[in-house]
């Protein structure tokens, strides 16, 4: 089997953040749209500026003030609950009056990625950006969806993956999607009672989730002020719920 380069995606924008753009930005809505200085993914008809973000929030902490200052923002963030991964090879063509060395790829083989992810993954893109939820009419969506993940072994890309690059994602199905539009919602991540004592290995227990994750929970929602440090004992913080 084999497809063109343009199939598996050959700009920066990725199958799966155009497909929810659009969707996202809806029927009479406007995409790639300008506020101030700053490139929006798109606005709804009724003013609603959407932003789809893959990865760390790091990146949204100056526009999403920006937007905000002009209407309501919606951060969408999808998190992969299923993975396939398809793995291509390139294959050179042979030149033709009209063709002069461009290649193809050829796939190799599939499989399923053991990585799950989970509402909990949105504290890996909040850590670098908690205070993106107190700003005034910013919402944040997790959705959680199925996705194909298109990787060449060019030699191009990240050591960590031994330089297969990633061409590509794309949406193959969609499941729930979570709407937090205050910071109150996120007192869905905390399975404890009002001023009931824990630590982040409790919490990490409780949830069904690592102690790595569960710490980065907490950073997040004790800036946002759903939780609070009241003391330690031995190595470990002990948290309260505030609300």
């Amino acid at each position: 089997m084999s497809i063109r380069n343009k199939d598996i995606g050959t700009s920066n924008e990725s199958s799966l953040h155009r497909t929810l753009k659009l969707q996202y930005t809806g029927p009479g809505g406007k995409t790639e749209v300008t506020a101030g200085e700053f490139l929006a993914d798109g606005i709804t008809k009724d003013g609603e500026y959407i932003e789809v973000q893959t990865g760390s929030f790091a990146p949204l902490k100056k526009k999403v003030k920006e937007f905000a200052s002009h209407g309501k923002v919606r951060i969408v963030y999808p998190v992969a609950v299923r993975k396939m991964l398809e793995f291509y090879k390139p294959v050179s063509v042979k030149k033709t009056k009209k063709q002069t060395g461009k290649k193809n790829v050829e796939l190799l083989y599939r499989r399923k990625s053991p990585v799950k992810g989970s509402l909990w993954n949105i504290f890996d893109a909040l850590i670098h950006a908690p205070e993106l939820p107190l700003i005034e009419g910013v919402s944040i969506e997790i959705v959680l969806i199925d996705i194909i993940e298109k990787r060449v072994r060019d030699g191009k890309g990240s050591w960590r993956r031994k330089g297969v690059s990633i061409k590509d994602r794309q949406l193959t199905c969609r499941h729930e999607s979570v709407l937090l539009e205050k910071p109150a919602d996120y007192l869905r991540f905390i399975p404890f009672k009002k001023k009931e004592e824990f630590t982040s290995s409790l919490l990490a227990e409780k949830a069904g989730i690592d102690k790595p994750a569960a710490r980065k929970a907490l950073y997040v929602l004790t800036k946002l002020k759903i939780t609070k440090r009241t003391e330690k004992k031995g190595t470990a913080w002990i948290y309260v719920r505030k609300k």
